[in-house]
């Protein structure tokens, strides 16, 4: 090998090879650098890598005093990443600007440099006051690609001796080796960054959706479910969540766990009443292999599957009696066996539970145990029907008229006579009735906003009064009967609504005669609500 100038030495120019010890010199660096291979492909580890690199070039490379500096990316600076020689610390604040001493050169030159006698080399700077004086010292630049450098390896020969040119190349093999690792870490901690980013933007994401602006409602009773939800959600307590079918129970667990300490952990649903009994076991408890017909493999249940976490156990009432034994055990005592297994398990599981039955009543007839019921019952919360919360009707339905548009990608819009209609309803299938008939109005609706034809299109009975006329105009709210955004049909049901339907009073609210409301109400087509 030919050094370029000025990094051969005097003494490189003057030596003659001894054929036997370069021979010998070759075999054992070969060895070496087999061994180097094989420690950086063993692990991702960059520092623990090179510390083992540096090590193995000592053993059996005939190097000392192995030295690595990478380049800090957001510096610059070359910091000292790894280093053979024990008790200089702390080395990892050492650092070396682009053209500072000889290691600067190196990254700076992107060329290797040999200095035949530290003593003797005025840019040498010895930071780590690690090297010896009177030995050669060989530093290479450690390259990605062909120009790309990232660092600096660095080390000394024995000796001042005829082979340092050999020395030089291969610490250059090294290098090259350790630039590879330096761009495979590199990708590896760029993957991990992202996933670590994309993992924390869900989770936020998941957060949001799942948290208290999913649950809409500014009447007194959902103020009291909130209040309740952000104390419970603090502690492990267990909570039975209780209303009616489509009142948003799922809803109420996802906002206990996503703002609980749990968070971060899984979160497992299971609709208890969607299983029989024999495979309600295997779902909640897991199975071993060969435990029944078709149990291949063993298999985890749904609580160890939610270790750490919450598991959320809907339609906790459609239970029978002789499981809710079993499922009580684990409740009291955290503890289980698989079906078909003897190995008890004990798991660190937060229940959330809901159910739309009337447990009591279910207590005093037999069908659900008592002992269940107060494991269960420790903090009870009562979600409202949306009967009882007519208030919450517009911001649920502006609510939910945004989830439907953005599942037929198009903007969705619901009029105020619309939120009137909807207003007027007693809503028996609750907040899942109403999404069901605001996504039929939505495909009913062509340009997107959903009026009160449209959701008489879709199936709602406009023109029955479904609540008492006192609760119709408790809960109405007041329109302005000039706003010029009114077309005349909605300005006359808006007058009849304000009138309890009374044709005389809306009329004079219109400045009509009775003669002239009835005859547009007539032409227009309005069916006239009869209390």
């Amino acid at each position: 090998m030919t050094l370029p100038q000025p990094y051969m030495t005097a003494d490189d120019k003057r030596a003659s090879v001894d054929p036997a010890r370069r021979q010998d010199l070759l075999e054992t660096q070969l060895a070496a650098l087999f061994e180097v291979s094989s420690v950086l492909s063993r692990s991702l580890n960059l520092s623990q890598t090179l510390r083992e690199v540096i090590e193995v070039l000592h053993q059996r490379g005939r190097l000392s005093k192995g030295m690595v500096s990478l380049v800090d990316h957001e510096t610059g600076d070359l910091l000292v990443s790894a280093l053979h020689e024990d008790g200089v610390a702390p080395f990892e604040s050492v650092r070396y600007q682009p053209g500072e001493g000889i290691v600067g050169r190196i990254v700076e030159r992107n060329q290797p440099w040999v200095v035949s006698r530290v003593a003797e080399e005025p840019h040498f700077l010895d930071k780590l006051g690690l090297y010896d004086p009177q030995l050669p010292f060989i530093g290479v630049p450690i390259r990605v690609g062909e120009q790309d450098v990232v660092g600096v390896f660095a080390a000394q020969p024995p000796a001042q001796d005829d082979l340092l040119r050999q020395s030089v190349r291969f610490l250059e093999m090294v290098a090259n080796l350790i630039g590879q690792a330096v761009r495979l870490a590199n990708r590896v901690e760029d993957e991990r960054r992202e996933l670590r980013e994309e993992r924390d933007k869900l989770r936020r994401q998941v957060r949001g959706n799942h948290g208290f602006d999913s649950v809409i409602g500014h009447t007194d009773a959902m103020k009291q479910v909130f209040d309740q939800v952000r104390q419970v959600a603090k502690w492990n307590t267990t909570v039975l969540i209780r209303g009616e079918s489509g009142t948003g129970k799922e809803l109420i667990a996802d906002a206990i766990h996503y703002n609980s300490p749990r968070s971060r952990n899984v979160f497992i649903k299971l609709n208890c009443a969607a299983l029989p009994d024999n495979l309600l076991e295997s779902e909640l408890f897991g199975h071993e292999k060969g435990a029944f017909t078709g149990a291949s493999t063993q298999r985890k249940g749904r609580f160890e599957q939610a270790d750490g976490g919450t598991l959320f156990l809907d339609e906790i009432g459609e239970i029978s009696p002789a499981f809710q034994g079993k499922l009580l055990r684990v409740l009291q005592e955290g503890e289980f066996e698989r079906v078909g297994g003897t190995r008890t398990l004990k798991v660190d599981v937060r229940i959330i539970a809901a159910t739309n039955r009337d447990l009591e009543s279910e207590i005093k007839a037999g069908d659900f145990r008592e002992d269940l019921y107060y494991r269960l019952n420790v903090m009870p919360i009562h979600v409202p029907s949306l009967k009882d919360r007519i208030e919450d009707v517009p911001a649920l339905a502006r609510f939910l008229v945004t989830k439907i548009g953005r599942t037929q990608q198009r903007e969705l819009s619901v009029t105020d006579s619309a939120l009137r209609v909807l207003m007027r309803q007693r809503w028996p299938g609750n907040v899942r009735e109403l999404e069901n008939c605001l996504e039929r109005a939505a495909v009913m609706s062509e340009e997107g906003i959903i009026d009160r034809d449209v959701i008489n299109l879709a199936g709602l009975d406009v023109g029955t009064a479904d609540i008492e006329p006192t609760m119709a105009s408790a809960v109405s709210p007041m329109v302005d009967l000039d706003d010029p955004n009114l077309d005349e049909r909605e300005r006359v049901i808006a007058a009849l609504e304000e009138a309890g339907w009374v044709q005389a009073r809306a009329a004079r609210l219109l400045n009509m005669t009775p003669r002239q409301i009835a005859y547009r109400i007539q032409t227009l087509k309005i069916k006239v609500r009869q209390f």
